[in-house]
């Protein structure tokens, strides 16, 4: 009877994740955007794309996301004072091809350099609104949690 339940189980998740990949075979292009300081809500955020990605299928079922960070919230993201699991977590997914977008206009307001940042966070110039706007734009998914 156990057999048949832990069967019964796995046959009901692998169908939700061969229907996902079924009815939506393209890959995906997404924005996430964070403002709100803070490690929770940092860790929160990147376990969310972390989900994301493996939700549809991994890596390879994924255009581009692009974690999008202004305001306060790019604060939590200086190196100098960065929690240990969020740089290992962005480390993580930038190696998935996540790219971490920085606001210019909030490191001008700050003071920071991208040196102050995470390897391979990107100087958005235009303002991190405008970027979100661009790839809105681009066609990609616009996600705030």
């Amino acid at each position: 009877m156990l057999v048949a339940l832990i069967a019964a189980i796995l046959a009901a998740v692998a169908p939700a994740e061969a229907a996902h990949l079924t009815e939506q075979p393209k890959k995906h292009k997404v924005v996430y955007h964070l403002t709100e300081p803070g490690v929770d809500k940092a860790k929160f955020v990147l376990g969310n794309v972390q989900n994301h990605i493996e939700g549809v299928g991994g890596p390879d079922h994924v255009e581009a996301i692009e974690l999008v960070v202004h305001g306060p919230a790019l604060k939590t993201f200086v190196t100098a004072s960065i929690d240990p699991d969020i740089r290992a977590r962005l480390d993580r997914l930038q190696v998935q091809g996540v790219s971490f977008g920085a606001c210019g206009n909030t490191m001008k307001n700050f003071n920071l350099t991208l040196e102050q940042l995470p390897h391979g966070a990107r100087y958005l110039p235009q303002g991190g609104v405008v970027r979100i706007m661009e790839l809105i734009e681009q066609g990609y998914v616009y996600i705030r949690p």
